[in-house]
């Protein structure tokens, strides 16, 4: 069996409050959508952030690509990093940058490509998340929510990353949008990078793109498995937590 691109073992995170992550394992195999569904404050987006290695667990390991992560320096964790795409919640996108320059940044930051190539990447990124030409000046005060969205996920895709990871990906976003959204992660599954671990409360999204779930309840994973066997659970807190979401 091929070995995970991304493996989490028994880690645990706390904060002032307390722990947020108690004991959670995950492994991402090549090829698959992992969905990470849990409350607001269930911890789904710490555990996002130790994955991309923004934040240190406090036990438990974390590998990504082969190799484990939890201890190691910036400019050894920087190559794995950039072989992931992260789409931030609220798309994260620089307010003073246009377009263009929001999906070029990393572009520039990491390659030697020219303007040249440069363009035609980001040109092409935009155009995989339905965005023309027409957008490449406007500034990020410009798009509307669902076209924000859109933008982040070009820029996370344009550097050709092996792994996506998106955070709440249609939180703000009306029913139209949010419904665009979870198809556009799906286009991108197919077209473009084909192995993700998604975190939402978004039910109808999960349905949309899962392959296996996880519910985050309590700090631990109270259930993991395809999406019919999750959404078949007989756990009452599994229950109690779709049948909330499903309101």
């Amino acid at each position: 069996m091929a070995e995970p691109l991304v493996e989490v073992i028994e880690v645990w995170k706390a904060f002032d409050a307390g722990d947020v992550l108690r004991g959670v394992s995950l492994a991402l195999t090549r090829g698959e959508t992992f969905v990470v569904m849990g409350g607001s404050g269930s911890g789904k987006t710490v555990l996002l952030r130790l994955i991309a290695g923004l934040l240190r667990p406090d036990r438990g390991q974390i590998r990504l690509f082969g190799r484990n992560i939890e201890h190691l320096p910036e400019e050894e964790l920087l190559p794995l990093r950039k072989r992931m795409g992260y789409v931030f919640q609220g798309a994260a996108l620089f307010d003073s940058l246009t377009v263009y320059e929001n999906v070029a940044y990393a572009l520039r930051e990491h390659t030697s490509l020219d303007e040249a190539s440069i363009r035609e990447r980001v040109v092409h990124f935009l155009s995989q998340v339905g965005l023309n030409e027409d957008v490449l000046a406007l500034l990020p005060a410009e798009l509307s929510g669902g076209m924000r969205k859109r933008v982040g996920i070009a820029r996370a895709l344009v550097n050709q990353p092996e792994v996506m990871l998106f955070d709440e990906p249609t939180t703000g976003l009306d029913p139209t949008n949010a419904k665009l959204v979870g198809e556009l992660i799906s286009q991108v599954h197919v077209g473009v990078c084909d192995t993700a671990i998604v975190v939402t409360h978004d039910l109808d999204l999960t349905r949309t793109v899962a392959d296996r779930v996880a519910i985050l309840i309590e700090g631990r994973f109270a259930v993991v498995g395809p999406l019919n066997a999750v959404l078949g659970s007989s756990d009452p807190a599994v229950q109690a937590f779709l049948a909330g979401e499903a309101r």
